[in-house]
């Protein structure tokens, strides 16, 4: 399913309130931005808190709101389902402005998705992209039970379908393979698009990392390149 590739400004024209203050690039440049490892270890540390909280931490938030509504840094990108489950901003125990994130189901990434990548990594100094699967992906397990899914939801098996083939060849849970797969997939695709997110990032390195949430103890699992 192809579409034309946006980029800069127009690929984000609902940002436009955000110039009224300042160009995001600018408010990029003057924040103190994280590299790819110290944002990464921020969401690990994030996660971790997660898992060991009964109670959600209570946070200042009419503060916080107050401070991100005059512009956006977030420290990071998380590509993640649309699954209700899998929130970003509450499994890496972050506020606010802090995380920009896309979902689609199956935490696939079109032109679009790609488009909002490159405008976080462009104007609001995001240097780290997670693409994050999850226990039990719905998506997922449709694309490896060869549903003859209607409409578009038959775009996003379709999409998936690479990461069910290689599944295939793998010792294991087929459906936890898959969707490690898919992840990694994804997260192979961001990293070698073209352009590539340096250029937008003005030459600096840009992580692309991939992920796994396990739905039963919370905790999020960073997985090797190859998705296993």
């Amino acid at each position: 399913m192809s579409k034309p590739r946006l980029s800069g400004i127009a690929a984000f024209c609902c940002a436009l309130p955000l110039l009224m203050v300042a160009t995001p690039t600018m408010q990029a440049r003057e924040a103190a931005l994280m590299d790819g490892n110290a944002a990464l270890n921020r969401l690990m540390s994030g996660n971790q808190a997660y898992t060991q909280a009964e109670v959600s931490a209570s946070r200042k938030i009419a503060k916080r709101r107050a401070k991100v509504a005059e512009g956006q840094r977030p420290f990071a990108v998380v590509v993640a389902c649309s699954d209700s489950r899998v929130s970003p901003e509450i499994v890496f125990d972050q506020s606010l402005g802090d995380l920009f994130v896309v979902r689609l189901a199956g935490n696939v990434v079109d032109d679009y998705a790609l488009g909002s990548i490159e405008y976080a990594v462009e104007h609001l100094g995001a240097r780290l992209v997670v693409v994050m699967g999850h226990a039990r992906c719905g998506a997922v397990d449709a694309a490896l039970q060869g549903v003859e899914a209607e409409g578009h939801v038959r775009e996003i098996i379709r999409a998936i379908a690479p990461a069910v083939k290689e599944a295939k060849h793998q010792p294991g849970d087929p459906l936890v393979n898959a969707t490690r797969n898919n992840a990694a997939r994804v997260a192979r695709g961001i990293a070698r698009s073209k352009p590539s997110l340096a250029s937008y990032a003005g030459g600096e390195p840009v992580s692309v990392v991939a992920a796994y949430y396990h739905l039963d103890s919370g905790k999020i699992e960073l997985i090797d390149p190859k998705g296993r």
